[in-house]
Protein backbone atom coordinates (compact mmCIF):
# COMPACT_ATOMS: atom_id res chain seq x y z
CA UNK A 1 0.00 0.00 0.00
CA UNK A 2 1.41 3.29 -0.57
CA UNK A 3 2.42 5.84 1.46
CA UNK A 4 1.36 9.35 0.05
CA UNK A 5 2.71 12.61 0.97
CA UNK A 6 -0.19 14.46 1.45
CA UNK A 7 -2.11 14.10 4.91
CA UNK A 8 -5.67 14.05 3.17
CA UNK A 9 -6.37 12.31 -0.55
CA UNK A 10 -8.55 13.71 -3.28
CA UNK A 11 -11.14 11.31 -3.08
CA UNK A 12 -11.53 11.71 1.43
CA UNK A 13 -12.03 15.34 0.88
CA UNK A 14 -11.24 17.17 -2.34
CA UNK A 15 -11.68 20.76 -1.28
CA UNK A 16 -9.42 20.06 1.86
CA UNK A 17 -6.89 18.23 -0.61
CA UNK A 18 -6.92 21.47 -2.66
CA UNK A 19 -6.04 23.57 0.49
CA UNK A 20 -3.17 20.98 1.56
CA UNK A 21 -1.77 21.17 -1.98
CA UNK A 22 -1.15 24.93 -1.72
CA UNK A 23 0.33 24.65 1.88
CA UNK A 24 2.20 21.63 1.35
CA UNK A 25 4.25 22.86 -2.27
CA UNK A 26 4.50 25.86 -1.10
CA UNK A 27 2.60 28.45 -3.58
CA UNK A 28 0.73 30.48 -1.11
CA UNK A 29 -0.33 31.61 2.00
CA UNK A 30 -2.87 33.66 4.17
CA UNK A 31 -2.14 37.17 4.18
CA UNK A 32 -4.12 38.94 7.53
CA UNK A 33 -6.69 40.47 4.84
CA UNK A 34 -9.42 38.15 4.13
CA UNK A 35 -9.74 36.83 0.96
CA UNK A 36 -6.39 38.18 0.02
CA UNK A 37 -3.05 35.86 -0.25
CA UNK A 38 0.61 35.66 -0.28
CA UNK A 39 1.92 33.83 -3.58
CA UNK A 40 5.35 32.30 -2.23
CA UNK A 41 8.37 32.31 -4.57
CA UNK A 42 7.12 28.63 -6.04
CA UNK A 43 3.37 29.81 -6.57
CA UNK A 44 4.45 33.19 -8.22
CA UNK A 45 7.48 31.29 -10.25
CA UNK A 46 4.39 29.53 -11.73
CA UNK A 47 2.44 32.55 -12.81
CA UNK A 48 5.81 34.12 -14.00
CA UNK A 49 6.33 31.38 -16.15
CA UNK A 50 2.29 31.42 -17.30
CA UNK A 51 3.12 35.51 -17.53
CA UNK A 52 6.06 35.24 -20.00
CA UNK A 53 4.67 32.49 -22.43
CA UNK A 54 1.06 34.37 -22.35
CA UNK A 55 2.83 37.38 -22.77
CA UNK A 56 4.84 36.34 -25.61
CA UNK A 57 1.52 35.25 -27.24
CA UNK A 58 -0.30 38.56 -26.92
CA UNK A 59 2.44 40.91 -28.65
CA UNK A 60 2.20 37.93 -31.70
CA UNK A 61 -1.02 39.39 -32.16
CA UNK A 62 -0.23 42.78 -32.01
CA UNK A 63 -1.12 43.99 -28.98
CA UNK A 64 1.15 46.70 -26.88
CA UNK A 65 1.60 46.50 -23.19
CA UNK A 66 0.46 49.65 -21.20
CA UNK A 67 -0.60 50.55 -17.18
CA UNK A 68 -3.57 52.66 -16.36
CA UNK A 69 -3.93 53.42 -12.33
CA UNK A 70 -5.48 51.18 -9.96
CA UNK A 71 -8.19 53.87 -9.09
CA UNK A 72 -10.74 54.96 -11.39
CA UNK A 73 -13.38 57.91 -10.59
CA UNK A 74 -17.16 56.68 -10.02
CA UNK A 75 -18.47 58.91 -13.12
CA UNK A 76 -16.60 56.47 -15.35
CA UNK A 77 -18.57 53.61 -14.44
CA UNK A 78 -21.87 55.58 -13.80
CA UNK A 79 -21.71 55.80 -18.22
CA UNK A 80 -22.36 52.28 -18.71
CA UNK A 81 -24.96 51.53 -16.29
CA UNK A 82 -25.21 47.65 -17.01
CA UNK A 83 -21.44 47.47 -16.31
CA UNK A 84 -21.75 49.42 -13.11
CA UNK A 85 -24.79 46.92 -12.06
CA UNK A 86 -22.74 44.23 -13.08
CA UNK A 87 -20.10 44.99 -10.84
CA UNK A 88 -21.60 47.12 -7.87
CA UNK A 89 -22.01 44.67 -5.09
CA UNK A 90 -18.21 43.84 -5.77
CA UNK A 91 -16.66 46.99 -5.78
CA UNK A 92 -14.30 48.69 -2.90
CA UNK A 93 -14.52 52.32 -2.87
CA UNK A 94 -12.26 54.49 -1.74
CA UNK A 95 -13.60 57.81 0.04
CA UNK A 96 -11.04 59.43 2.10
CA UNK A 97 -7.26 60.20 1.65
CA UNK A 98 -6.37 61.04 5.21
CA UNK A 99 -6.31 59.43 8.97
CA UNK A 100 -6.39 61.01 12.03
CA UNK A 101 -5.98 59.55 15.65
CA UNK A 102 -9.88 59.01 16.93
CA UNK A 103 -9.50 59.58 20.82
CA UNK A 104 -9.52 55.89 21.45
CA UNK A 105 -5.93 54.85 20.37
CA UNK A 106 -6.51 54.12 16.51
CA UNK A 107 -7.33 55.59 13.15
CA UNK A 108 -10.14 57.45 11.20
CA UNK A 109 -10.43 58.90 8.16
CA UNK A 110 -10.66 62.49 8.49
CA UNK A 111 -13.72 64.10 7.48
CA UNK A 112 -11.82 66.93 6.20
CA UNK A 113 -9.99 64.89 3.97
CA UNK A 114 -13.44 63.31 2.12
CA UNK A 115 -12.65 63.34 -1.67
CA UNK A 116 -14.96 65.15 -4.02
CA UNK A 117 -15.58 62.13 -6.19
CA UNK A 118 -15.60 58.49 -4.69
CA UNK A 119 -12.76 56.28 -6.43
CA UNK A 120 -13.66 52.53 -7.58
CA UNK A 121 -10.17 50.12 -6.90
CA UNK A 122 -10.03 48.90 -10.43
CA UNK A 123 -12.60 45.61 -10.31
CA UNK A 124 -12.00 46.04 -14.56
CA UNK A 125 -10.42 48.21 -16.95
CA UNK A 126 -12.93 48.43 -19.94
CA UNK A 127 -14.07 52.08 -18.16
CA UNK A 128 -10.89 53.99 -17.87
CA UNK A 129 -9.26 52.11 -20.90
CA UNK A 130 -12.42 53.19 -22.73
CA UNK A 131 -11.25 57.02 -21.58
CA UNK A 132 -8.01 56.90 -23.13
CA UNK A 133 -9.19 55.39 -26.55
CA UNK A 134 -11.76 58.21 -26.57
CA UNK A 135 -8.69 60.37 -26.41
CA UNK A 136 -6.76 58.67 -28.79
CA UNK A 137 -9.08 57.65 -31.16
CA UNK A 138 -10.50 60.53 -33.98
CA UNK A 139 -10.31 59.22 -37.05
CA UNK A 140 -10.30 55.69 -39.12
CA UNK A 141 -6.40 56.00 -39.03
CA UNK A 142 -5.91 55.48 -35.92
CA UNK A 143 -7.56 52.18 -35.43
CA UNK A 144 -6.73 49.16 -34.94
CA UNK A 145 -5.95 50.05 -31.13
CA UNK A 146 -4.66 47.11 -29.40
CA UNK A 147 -3.44 47.09 -26.09
CA UNK A 148 -2.51 44.89 -22.86
CA UNK A 149 -2.32 45.16 -19.39
CA UNK A 150 -0.82 42.98 -16.33
CA UNK A 151 -2.45 44.64 -13.08
CA UNK A 152 -3.85 43.35 -10.27
CA UNK A 153 -7.67 43.16 -9.18
CA UNK A 154 -9.58 43.75 -6.25
CA UNK A 155 -13.39 42.65 -6.53
CA UNK A 156 -15.33 41.86 -2.64
CA UNK A 157 -15.68 38.20 -3.18
CA UNK A 158 -17.77 36.88 -0.55
CA UNK A 159 -16.89 33.97 -0.62
CA UNK A 160 -13.12 33.44 -1.52
CA UNK A 161 -10.44 30.51 -2.05
CA UNK A 162 -6.99 30.97 -3.16
CA UNK A 163 -6.20 31.11 -6.53
CA UNK A 164 -9.74 30.13 -7.47
CA UNK A 165 -12.24 33.35 -5.84
CA UNK A 166 -9.90 36.01 -3.94
CA UNK A 167 -10.60 39.54 -3.46
CA UNK A 168 -7.27 40.47 -4.86
CA UNK A 169 -6.19 38.64 -8.01
CA UNK A 170 -3.40 38.92 -10.89
CA UNK A 171 -4.28 39.30 -14.54
CA UNK A 172 -3.96 40.54 -18.04
CA UNK A 173 -6.34 42.16 -19.95
CA UNK A 174 -6.31 42.89 -23.57
CA UNK A 175 -8.38 45.50 -25.22
CA UNK A 176 -8.65 46.93 -28.50
CA UNK A 177 -11.04 49.05 -31.01
CA UNK A 178 -11.75 48.32 -34.19
CA UNK A 179 -13.60 50.08 -37.38
CA UNK A 180 -16.51 47.48 -37.59
CA UNK A 181 -17.92 44.77 -36.12
CA UNK A 182 -17.22 42.09 -37.91
CA UNK A 183 -13.38 42.69 -37.18
CA UNK A 184 -13.92 43.12 -33.47
CA UNK A 185 -15.86 39.94 -33.61
CA UNK A 186 -12.64 37.78 -35.44
CA UNK A 187 -10.34 39.70 -33.04
CA UNK A 188 -12.34 38.66 -30.09
CA UNK A 189 -12.18 35.24 -31.29
CA UNK A 190 -8.43 35.23 -32.02
CA UNK A 191 -7.98 35.95 -27.97
CA UNK A 192 -9.93 32.93 -27.49
CA UNK A 193 -8.06 30.98 -29.72
CA UNK A 194 -5.23 32.32 -28.10
CA UNK A 195 -6.34 31.24 -24.43
CA UNK A 196 -7.47 27.57 -25.92
CA UNK A 197 -4.11 26.90 -27.36
CA UNK A 198 -2.17 28.33 -24.69
CA UNK A 199 -4.09 26.26 -22.14
CA UNK A 200 -3.64 23.23 -23.64
CA UNK A 201 -0.34 23.73 -25.19
CA UNK A 202 1.67 25.03 -22.21
CA UNK A 203 -0.95 24.05 -18.76
CA UNK A 204 -1.58 20.80 -20.56
CA UNK A 205 -4.81 21.61 -19.46
CA UNK A 206 -7.96 20.52 -21.84
CA UNK A 207 -10.37 23.02 -22.26
CA UNK A 208 -13.72 23.37 -24.50
CA UNK A 209 -14.11 26.75 -25.98
CA UNK A 210 -17.56 28.27 -26.83
CA UNK A 211 -20.19 31.08 -26.29
CA UNK A 212 -21.23 32.21 -23.32
CA UNK A 213 -25.30 31.89 -23.18
CA UNK A 214 -26.88 35.48 -22.74
CA UNK A 215 -27.17 35.15 -18.49
CA UNK A 216 -23.55 34.18 -18.55
CA UNK A 217 -21.90 37.41 -20.43
CA UNK A 218 -20.00 40.11 -19.04
CA UNK A 219 -21.46 43.13 -17.67
CA UNK A 220 -22.01 45.34 -21.16
CA UNK A 221 -20.64 42.51 -23.39
CA UNK A 222 -22.60 41.66 -26.86
CA UNK A 223 -20.98 38.10 -27.40
CA UNK A 224 -18.93 36.42 -24.36
CA UNK A 225 -16.63 33.40 -24.45
CA UNK A 226 -14.96 31.45 -22.80
CA UNK A 227 -12.44 27.92 -22.25
CA UNK A 228 -14.01 25.97 -19.53
CA UNK A 229 -11.57 23.07 -18.15
CA UNK A 230 -13.24 20.36 -16.18
CA UNK A 231 -11.58 19.87 -12.55
CA UNK A 232 -10.13 16.37 -11.31
CA UNK A 233 -13.57 16.25 -8.91
CA UNK A 234 -15.88 16.90 -12.13
CA UNK A 235 -16.48 20.28 -11.56
CA UNK A 236 -16.23 23.10 -14.38
CA UNK A 237 -13.78 26.08 -14.09
CA UNK A 238 -14.04 29.11 -16.79
CA UNK A 239 -9.87 29.58 -17.04
CA UNK A 240 -10.28 32.64 -19.66
CA UNK A 241 -12.99 35.02 -21.28
CA UNK A 242 -13.31 36.95 -24.39
CA UNK A 243 -16.01 39.48 -25.18
CA UNK A 244 -17.44 41.30 -27.85
CA UNK A 245 -18.41 44.62 -26.35
CA UNK A 246 -20.16 46.26 -29.73
CA UNK A 247 -20.58 49.56 -29.48
CA UNK A 248 -21.99 49.87 -26.07
CA UNK A 249 -18.67 51.24 -23.80
CA UNK A 250 -17.87 53.69 -27.51
CA UNK A 251 -21.35 54.75 -27.19
CA UNK A 252 -21.44 55.77 -23.28
CA UNK A 253 -17.70 56.69 -23.62
CA UNK A 254 -17.74 58.53 -26.42
CA UNK A 255 -15.20 56.66 -28.46
CA UNK A 256 -15.51 57.66 -31.97
CA UNK A 257 -13.79 58.09 -35.15
CA UNK A 258 -14.59 59.86 -38.60
CA UNK A 259 -14.61 57.17 -41.55
CA UNK A 260 -13.05 58.03 -44.76
CA UNK A 261 -16.59 59.16 -45.93
CA UNK A 262 -16.05 61.94 -43.22
CA UNK A 263 -18.93 60.59 -41.20
CA UNK A 264 -18.83 60.15 -37.20
CA UNK A 265 -19.19 56.69 -35.74
CA UNK A 266 -18.28 54.71 -32.93
CA UNK A 267 -16.02 52.45 -32.78
CA UNK A 268 -16.57 48.59 -32.00
CA UNK A 269 -14.27 47.55 -28.93
CA UNK A 270 -13.27 44.40 -27.34
CA UNK A 271 -11.54 43.12 -23.98
CA UNK A 272 -10.20 39.86 -22.85
CA UNK A 273 -8.37 38.48 -19.63
CA UNK A 274 -7.21 35.24 -17.92
CA UNK A 275 -6.02 35.62 -14.36
CA UNK A 276 -4.10 33.53 -11.16
CA UNK A 277 -6.88 31.46 -11.61
CA UNK A 278 -5.53 29.47 -14.07
CA UNK A 279 -2.62 28.18 -11.10
CA UNK A 280 -5.84 26.86 -9.40
CA UNK A 281 -6.68 25.10 -12.56
CA UNK A 282 -3.49 23.77 -12.98
CA UNK A 283 -3.09 22.63 -9.41
CA UNK A 284 -6.76 20.74 -9.40
CA UNK A 285 -5.80 19.41 -13.33
CA UNK A 286 -3.28 17.75 -12.54
CA UNK A 287 -2.36 17.53 -8.94
CA UNK A 288 -2.25 14.09 -6.89
CA UNK A 289 -2.23 12.65 -3.27
CA UNK A 290 1.60 13.40 -3.41
CA UNK A 291 0.71 16.91 -4.05
CA UNK A 292 1.56 19.26 -7.34
CA UNK A 293 2.36 18.18 -10.56
CA UNK A 294 3.84 20.80 -12.69
CA UNK A 295 3.87 20.70 -16.70
CA UNK A 296 7.51 21.14 -17.67
CA UNK A 297 6.54 24.30 -19.99
CA UNK A 298 5.30 26.32 -17.24
CA UNK A 299 7.70 24.94 -14.16
CA UNK A 300 9.60 27.35 -12.76
CA UNK A 301 12.32 24.61 -12.21
CA UNK A 302 12.17 21.77 -15.06
CA UNK A 303 15.05 19.41 -13.15
CA UNK A 304 16.13 19.88 -9.72
CA UNK A 305 19.13 18.40 -8.80
CA UNK A 306 19.35 17.05 -5.09
CA UNK A 307 23.05 16.00 -4.10
CA UNK A 308 23.31 13.49 -0.86
CA UNK A 309 25.50 15.09 1.52
CA UNK A 310 26.57 13.14 4.30
CA UNK A 311 28.61 16.12 6.24
CA UNK A 312 31.95 14.63 5.15
CA UNK A 313 35.18 14.76 3.18
CA UNK A 314 33.27 13.24 0.33
CA UNK A 315 30.64 16.47 0.31
CA UNK A 316 32.72 18.55 -1.96
CA UNK A 317 33.15 16.03 -4.84
CA UNK A 318 29.33 15.27 -4.99
CA UNK A 319 29.02 19.22 -5.36
CA UNK A 320 31.39 19.26 -7.94
CA UNK A 321 29.88 16.27 -9.49
CA UNK A 322 26.45 17.74 -9.63
CA UNK A 323 27.36 21.11 -10.59
CA UNK A 324 28.86 19.36 -13.69
CA UNK A 325 25.51 17.59 -14.71
CA UNK A 326 23.80 20.63 -13.95
CA UNK A 327 26.58 22.81 -16.39
CA UNK A 328 25.76 20.11 -19.22
CA UNK A 329 22.00 20.16 -18.72
CA UNK A 330 21.68 23.85 -18.86
CA UNK A 331 23.07 23.55 -22.44
CA UNK A 332 20.12 21.76 -23.61
CA UNK A 333 16.74 22.93 -24.64
CA UNK A 334 13.19 21.54 -23.89
CA UNK A 335 10.06 23.71 -25.60
CA UNK A 336 12.54 26.02 -27.69
CA UNK A 337 14.44 27.23 -24.03
CA UNK A 338 17.07 26.27 -22.29
CA UNK A 339 16.41 23.71 -19.61
CA UNK A 340 15.70 25.26 -15.85
CA UNK A 341 17.90 23.45 -13.61
CA UNK A 342 18.70 24.04 -9.73
CA UNK A 343 21.12 22.41 -7.42
CA UNK A 344 19.61 22.10 -4.30
CA UNK A 345 22.49 23.25 -1.79
CA UNK A 346 19.86 23.91 1.38
CA UNK A 347 21.09 22.77 4.66
CA UNK A 348 18.60 19.88 5.04
CA UNK A 349 18.17 16.28 4.76
CA UNK A 350 18.06 14.55 1.50
CA UNK A 351 15.22 13.05 1.93
CA UNK A 352 13.49 16.08 3.20
CA UNK A 353 13.99 17.98 -0.31
CA UNK A 354 13.29 15.00 -2.00
CA UNK A 355 9.73 15.15 -1.23
CA UNK A 356 9.52 18.63 -0.89
CA UNK A 357 10.17 18.80 -4.75
CA UNK A 358 7.88 15.82 -5.12
CA UNK A 359 5.36 17.98 -3.03
CA UNK A 360 6.05 21.10 -5.46
CA UNK A 361 5.88 19.21 -8.52
CA UNK A 362 9.08 19.71 -9.81
CA UNK A 363 8.87 17.54 -13.74
CA UNK A 364 12.39 15.56 -12.67
CA UNK A 365 14.05 15.33 -9.66
CA UNK A 366 17.65 14.00 -9.61
CA UNK A 367 19.67 12.59 -6.36
CA UNK A 368 23.00 11.86 -6.45
CA UNK A 369 24.79 10.14 -3.73
CA UNK A 370 28.58 8.83 -3.23
CA UNK A 371 27.71 5.31 -5.06
CA UNK A 372 26.40 7.43 -8.15
CA UNK A 373 29.28 9.20 -8.52
CA UNK A 374 31.41 6.39 -8.49
CA UNK A 375 29.29 4.51 -11.19
CA UNK A 376 29.03 7.87 -12.65
CA UNK A 377 25.16 7.32 -12.73
CA UNK A 378 22.50 9.51 -11.42
CA UNK A 379 19.01 8.49 -9.57
CA UNK A 380 16.28 10.04 -11.56
CA UNK A 381 12.37 10.29 -10.08
CA UNK A 382 9.68 11.61 -12.67
CA UNK A 383 6.87 13.29 -10.55
CA UNK A 384 4.60 11.94 -13.68
CA UNK A 385 5.14 8.20 -12.59
CA UNK A 386 5.78 8.37 -9.49
CA UNK A 387 6.06 4.42 -7.89
CA UNK A 388 6.84 1.69 -9.47
CA UNK A 389 3.97 -1.65 -9.52
CA UNK A 390 5.01 -2.70 -6.09
CA UNK A 391 4.54 1.09 -4.81
CA UNK A 392 7.91 1.70 -3.68
CA UNK A 393 9.14 5.25 -4.90
CA UNK A 394 10.51 4.97 -8.78
CA UNK A 395 13.82 6.24 -8.61
CA UNK A 396 15.51 4.38 -11.66
CA UNK A 397 19.30 4.25 -11.67
CA UNK A 398 20.88 6.38 -15.03
CA UNK A 399 24.09 6.69 -16.26
CA UNK A 400 25.02 10.58 -16.00
CA UNK A 401 25.48 10.96 -19.72
CA UNK A 402 22.20 8.97 -20.67
CA UNK A 403 20.45 11.82 -18.18
CA UNK A 404 21.81 14.79 -19.94
CA UNK A 405 21.04 13.48 -23.35
CA UNK A 406 17.79 12.45 -22.99
CA UNK A 407 16.20 15.33 -20.56
CA UNK A 408 14.55 17.18 -23.17
CA UNK A 409 12.28 14.38 -24.59
CA UNK A 410 12.05 13.51 -21.45
CA UNK A 411 10.62 16.79 -20.43
CA UNK A 412 8.40 16.40 -23.48
CA UNK A 413 6.86 13.34 -22.36
CA UNK A 414 5.80 14.62 -19.44
CA UNK A 415 3.87 17.43 -20.96
CA UNK A 416 2.27 15.51 -23.24
CA UNK A 417 1.63 12.49 -20.72
CA UNK A 418 0.10 15.14 -18.56
CA UNK A 419 -2.15 16.36 -21.31
CA UNK A 420 -3.50 12.90 -22.44
CA UNK A 421 -4.58 12.04 -18.99
CA UNK A 422 -6.32 15.24 -18.13
CA UNK A 423 -7.78 14.94 -22.19
CA UNK A 424 -9.22 11.57 -21.37
CA UNK A 425 -10.73 12.75 -18.42
CA UNK A 426 -12.38 15.69 -19.15
CA UNK A 427 -13.88 13.15 -22.98
CA UNK A 428 -14.81 10.50 -20.59
CA UNK A 429 -17.08 12.68 -18.04
CA UNK A 430 -18.93 14.57 -20.82
CA UNK A 431 -22.72 13.05 -20.84
CA UNK A 432 -24.69 13.46 -24.29
CA UNK A 433 -27.66 11.11 -23.49
CA UNK A 434 -29.43 13.05 -21.22
CA UNK A 435 -32.55 14.60 -22.78
CA UNK A 436 -34.81 15.92 -19.63
CA UNK A 437 -34.94 17.26 -16.23
CA UNK A 438 -35.24 14.00 -14.75
CA UNK A 439 -32.04 12.59 -16.20
CA UNK A 440 -30.23 16.17 -15.50
CA UNK A 441 -31.11 15.63 -11.74
CA UNK A 442 -30.30 12.25 -11.74
CA UNK A 443 -26.88 12.57 -13.14
CA UNK A 444 -25.62 15.28 -10.97
CA UNK A 445 -27.45 13.20 -8.13
CA UNK A 446 -25.39 13.17 -5.19
CA UNK A 447 -24.50 8.78 -5.64
CA UNK A 448 -22.99 9.70 -8.97
CA UNK A 449 -19.81 8.08 -9.45
CA UNK A 450 -18.46 9.80 -12.26
CA UNK A 451 -19.12 13.30 -11.81
CA UNK A 452 -18.54 15.49 -15.25
CA UNK A 453 -20.55 17.38 -17.45
CA UNK A 454 -23.91 17.25 -19.55
CA UNK A 455 -23.96 18.72 -23.41
CA UNK A 456 -27.28 18.97 -23.74
CA UNK A 457 -29.82 20.32 -26.58
CA UNK A 458 -30.64 24.04 -25.91
CA UNK A 459 -33.35 26.32 -27.59
CA UNK A 460 -31.69 29.64 -26.53
CA UNK A 461 -34.25 30.84 -24.33
CA UNK A 462 -34.66 34.43 -23.66
CA UNK A 463 -36.26 36.86 -21.44
CA UNK A 464 -38.86 35.11 -18.79
CA UNK A 465 -38.51 31.50 -20.27
CA UNK A 466 -34.21 31.99 -19.40
CA UNK A 467 -35.32 32.97 -15.98
CA UNK A 468 -37.16 30.10 -15.12
CA UNK A 469 -34.30 28.06 -16.46
CA UNK A 470 -31.71 29.59 -14.16
CA UNK A 471 -33.96 29.01 -11.27
CA UNK A 472 -33.97 25.45 -12.14
CA UNK A 473 -30.34 25.35 -12.42
CA UNK A 474 -29.85 27.00 -9.38
CA UNK A 475 -31.73 25.01 -6.86
CA UNK A 476 -29.97 21.92 -8.29
CA UNK A 477 -26.54 23.91 -7.77
CA UNK A 478 -25.61 23.85 -11.36
CA UNK A 479 -24.72 26.77 -14.12
CA UNK A 480 -24.88 26.93 -18.28
CA UNK A 481 -20.81 26.79 -19.38
CA UNK A 482 -20.46 27.46 -22.66
CA UNK A 483 -22.37 26.55 -25.98
CA UNK A 484 -19.45 24.47 -27.61
CA UNK A 485 -18.03 26.25 -31.30
CA UNK A 486 -17.13 22.65 -32.16
CA UNK A 487 -20.18 20.86 -30.74
CA UNK A 488 -22.45 18.85 -33.32
CA UNK A 489 -25.79 20.73 -34.48
CA UNK A 490 -29.00 20.57 -32.40
CA UNK A 491 -31.31 17.95 -33.93
CA UNK A 492 -33.70 16.97 -30.79
CA UNK A 493 -35.79 19.46 -28.16
CA UNK A 494 -34.57 21.70 -25.52
CA UNK A 495 -33.88 19.84 -22.55
CA UNK A 496 -35.63 22.80 -20.21
CA UNK A 497 -37.74 24.16 -22.74
CA UNK A 498 -39.21 21.52 -25.28
CA UNK A 499 -38.84 23.63 -27.62
CA UNK A 500 -36.66 22.88 -31.28
CA UNK A 501 -33.05 23.13 -29.97
CA UNK A 502 -30.99 25.82 -32.05
CA UNK A 503 -27.53 24.49 -30.22
CA UNK A 504 -25.62 22.10 -27.65
CA UNK A 505 -24.88 24.23 -24.08
CA UNK A 506 -22.59 22.19 -21.20
CA UNK A 507 -24.08 22.12 -18.05
CA UNK A 508 -22.21 21.77 -14.72
CA UNK A 509 -21.38 22.34 -11.73
CA UNK A 510 -18.34 24.79 -11.14
CA UNK A 511 -15.92 27.02 -9.15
Amino acid sequence: MIKHALSVTRAQNFAEWYQTVIAEADLAEESGVRGCMVMLPWGYGIWERIQRLLDDRIRALGYDNTYFPLFIPLSYFEKEAEHVEGFAKEMAVVTHHRLIPDGKGGLMPDPAAKLEEPLIVRPTSETVIGAGFARWIQSWRDLPVQINQWANIVRWEMRTRMFLRTAEFLWQEGHAAYASAEQAKAETAKALELYRSFAEDCVAMPVIAGEKPENERFPGAVETWSIEAMMQDGKALQAGTSHFLGTHFAEAQNIRFQNDAGVFEPANTISWGMSTRMVGGLIMTHGDDDGLRVPPQIAPWQIVIVPMLRDNDEDAALIDYCQGIRDELVKQSAFGEPLRVLLDLKATKAATKRWGWIKKGAPIVIEVGGRDMAGGNVSLIRRDALYREDGKLDSAVVAKGDCVAQAAALLAEIQHGLYTQAKMRLDGNIATDVTDMDGLKAFFADSVEKPGWVLAQWSKPTGAALDEVEAQLKALKLTLRNTPRDAAPADGACIFTGAPAVERVLIARAY
